[in-house]
């Protein structure tokens, strides 16, 4: 093992850095095929440059640059606690079960290194000890949580194989935020989750995703909502995801869910006498929340109607539903004050408040709170909007903006960040996501693919489509779809913008297609990948959870089409609001905002194709506004340097070279 210096300052670091990259130092021996790379080196430099002085960087890298060594060489030699946070948990266990014990092993450096989940991926002690107590306890699950508790180091309920991904009961014992206790929680020492931030405290490398830095960051606030050690030091992969995980975790919801589960844990604690109610005052109370609850909800469903998924709204939207919202809040006012008089006297009585009715009541505040400010919806920095899933009903404030926030919670707590993604830019330009993301004034590097578009890809385009909007549309992608998948021998990508679409086109080739046909919804998006890396001649057809984050590497996967150019429907709440916010200030919203966040989409898209210098492939695009709408140059000039064609024998030329 080669050591590699690491002293103090950029020289030093820089130095460092620079040897672990060249060729016959370090990494050459320890990562398998590990060859020297220009833009990797770059981007390790600059990286080491942002982490000794400070600053923002923005770092794209292109497809086979190996950004991820790029960022975490100069990270651990850094000798600086420096938190990792990826779009994706894939990427997460990645760094931390493959990248990380290469580089222990390459760099000659000592450094510990902890990887974080959510708090709900983890059990709670207490919740689970209130469950055992509880006369309706579900026998089976406690037998096999128990067996479970006395084997398991982390509480992480991914060991738990045979446990269904939407077990109720789960949600009933696993560590949340809201239901915490903190140091005076019965079982704080030997919570999973303070044994998991005892470890990151420890750790010089602290690996999350963006879920939960915009969690951990939003509850900041509180004593013991948070989990990640403070930092100063960070790395964002995955960075042009970060604008729409913070505007999930920096907004306002309440849902029928919520406050169900506000009425289960207190109904809980009341049937396992941690909170005395000898008249059932409270439990009269837990109910009228509950029947408010239900008038509420079942009267925003009607309001709402069942056409869309979300529905924008505005204080003179309720009708008649605002006065079932104000009883609501009414009720949860009335929860609140009754159990914070039976918490316990003020603190400095010295008597021992009860921790389960001041968690409770605290909760049912925040819910009286929360619901105000929606039903008021008079912010003019949120969007709000009903949302409805299944049978979840979500009333929805979102910001607007979320670039002062991210500046705010996440980069000013940083003395160096570096935000970095195979694509952050818009025909060669930071400026966009400089915008977004309220970096204004960060450096940038923009490191090219180390892949061959021109010998390794080409980009069909149809000479003959109907548009978009056209009836038909659907019948011409089909024709397409079954065309090129014939030419490519299946293995193939077929990535639609709309479930509509998706169904309509899988209506219309299902039996037509001599592949193995896969089809989003059918199997959860882990089984379908594993089912279609493992069948020969597979066709996936997906919507938008497959566009990013997906690994295929090799001839399995040898097509991606794309049915339409991915803009953010205008319909949409949040789109129309940030929309209306940039012609407010004077912009042109659909080239300055819905263009470039197209762009940035379908880049993804597109990156699924080529993972390794010996993969080959088409990308077929069949929107005809590439070629017929002046805006469509501006894709083109984002896209991979592939060739173009407009002839389908290119294809089988191209497939039999």
């Amino acid at each position: 093992m080669q050591e590699v210096p690491a002293l103090p300052g950029t020289p030093g670091l820089k130095a460092a850095v620079e040897a672990a990259f060249a060729e016959g130092g370090p990494l050459s021996s320890a990562v398998d095929q590990f060859e020297p790379r220009e833009g990797q080196r770059l981007m390790a430099l600059a990286v080491a440059d942002t982490l000794a002085n400070g600053g923002v960087l923005l770092a794209e890298a292109g497809t086979g640059t190996g950004k991820t060594l790029a960022y975490l060489v100069p990270a651990i030699l850094s000798r600086q606690r420096v938190l990792i946070s990826t779009g994706t948990k894939n990427l997460q266990e990645q760094i931390y079960f493959k990248d990380i014990p290469v580089l222990r092993e390459a760099l000659g450096v000592p450094f510990k290194a902890t990887y974080m989940k959510g708090r709900a991926n983890y059990v709670c002690l207490h919740r689970l000890d209130q469950l055992r107590s509880s006369p309706a306890a579900p026998h089976d699950f406690i037998s096999m949580m128990d067996e479970w508790i006395r084997t398991t180091e982390t509480g992480d309920r991914a060991e738990l194989s045979d446990l269904p991904e939407d077990s109720s009961t789960w949600h009933d014992v696993s560590a949340t935020s809201e239901t915490c206790l903190g140091n005076d929680c019965p079982q704080y020492h030997e919570c999973y989750v303070t044994r998991m931030r005892q470890r990151a405290a420890e750790a010089d490398v602290v690996i999350v995703n963006h879920h939960l830095l915009c969690a951990d960051a939003s509850v900041r606030q509180s004593t013991y909502g948070e989990v990640i050690p403070d930092c100063q030091y960070a790395v964002l992969d995955e960075a042009h995801q970060l604008e729409d995980v913070a505007t999930q975790y920096f907004g306002i919801a309440v849902s029928n869910y919520r406050i169900d589960e506000l009425g289960r844990d207190a109904e809980r604690v009341l049937n396992m006498g941690a909170i005395e109610d000898p008249d059932s005052t409270l439990r009269r109370l837990v109910r009228r929340v509950d029947d408010h609850a239900r008038t509420f909800f079942a009267g925003l469903t009607m309001a709402g109607g069942s056409g869309e998924e979300r529905l924008r709204i505005g204080p003179d939207w309720y009708g008649d539903v605002i006065d079932d919202g104000l009883g609501l809040v009414n009720a949860l006012g009335g929860l609140e004050a009754a159990l914070a008089q039976l918490a316990g006297p003020a603190a400095d009585s010295g008597s021992k408040v009860n921790e389960d009715a001041a968690t409770i009541s605290r909760r049912a505040g925040e819910l009286r709170d929360h619901m105000n400010f929606l039903l008021e919806a008079a912010d003019p920095s949120f969007v709000y909007f009903l949302e409805m899933r299944g049978r979840g009903v979500f009333l929805r404030a979102a910001p607007i903006n979320v670039s002062a926030l991210i500046r705010e919670l996440l980069i000013d707590r940083m003395k160096a960040t570096v935000l970095t993604s195979a694509t952050l830019t818009v025909e060669g330009s930071f400026d966009y996501l400089r915008g977004r993301l309220g970096v204004e004034h960060a450096a940038d590097i923009q490191v090219a693919s180390e892949f061959d578009f021109t010998e390794q890809a080409i980009l069909y385009l149809p000479r003959q489509m109907p548009p978009p909007k056209s009836p038909l549309f659907g019948e011409a992608v089909a024709r397409e779809v079954l065309d090129l998948l014939t030419r490519s021998n299946g293995r193939a990508f077929v990535l639609f913008t709309s479930y509509a679409m998706l169904r309509a086109v899988h209506q219309m080739i299902e039996f037509d297609i001599p592949f193995p046909l896969l089809v989003q919804g059918s199997a959860p998006r882990s089984v379908l990948l594993g089912q279609f890396r493992s069948t020969p001649n597979a066709v996936l057809l997906a919507t938008s959870s497959f566009w990013q984050g997906v690994d295929v590497v090799g001839e399995q996967l040898s097509c991606v089409i794309i049915d339409k150019l991915p803009f953010a429907s205008p319909g949409d709440p949040i789109t129309a609001a940030r929309i209306e916010a940039v012609t407010a200030e004077g912009g042109d919203a659909f080239q300055d905002y819905q263009v470039p966040l197209a762009i940035l989409a379908m880049r993804q898209g597109l990156g699924r194709l080529i993972r390794h210098r010996s993969d080959r492939g088409v990308l077929a695009v069949l929107d005809p506004r590439l070629r017929t709408m002046g805006y469509g140059r501006r894709f083109l000039d984002s896209f991979p340097p592939a060739p173009v064609t407009q002839n389908p024998e290119a294809i089988t030329r191209f497939f039999a070279r």
